[in-house]
């Protein structure tokens, strides 16, 4: 499981031309399921999003999570984040997460944060996604599965 996430000062998501979720200051979370991920990896990797601390105090350190800062979430699935790249210039996807796996956790992921933040907006699984952001810093984190579990 791969989240690749932004320190952002407004996201969006746009499916059909139609607005579907939209956050201030927060976390976009690009999220990607792969062939063996469970619930337990999702645990994991939900709690580190919860306590990163990537938003500055008043000394300018990043010293200040997501809670701390009564930040917004936008979650996003992104199976692409699997792409294999090794051989030739078109990737193969084989090692992202069958899609019924894939909703599933990332369904449960929502589920997960929504306990935690009071404001949760996500994209639509499966769907042509367009998603807009303005990133903070430049702040991006990935948290890799493979990594920390």
């Amino acid at each position: 499981m791969k989240f690749v996430i932004q320190r952002v000062t407004q996201a969006s998501v746009t499916v059909n031309q139609k607005v579907i979720g939209s956050i201030k200051q927060g976390f976009l979370v690009l999220i990607g399921i792969g062939e063996d991920d469970t619930t337990e990896i999702a645990d994991k990797l939900v709690k580190k999003l919860m306590g990163l601390r990537i938003f500055e105090d008043e000394n300018g350190k990043t010293n200040l999570s997501l809670k701390d800062i009564q930040g917004e979430l936008l979650l996003v699935s992104q199976f692409t984040l699997y792409a294999d790249c090794k051989k030739g210039n078109r990737p193969s996807f084989i090692k992202a997460g069958n899609p019924e796996l894939a909703n599933q956790l990332y369904e449960y992921i929502i589920e997960a944060c929504k306990k935690e933040f009071p404001v949760v907006q996500t994209g639509e699984f499966g769907a042509d996604m367009k998603v807009s952001l303005l990133n903070d810093g430049p702040f991006t984190v990935i948290l890799d599965s493979a990594e920390i579990c």
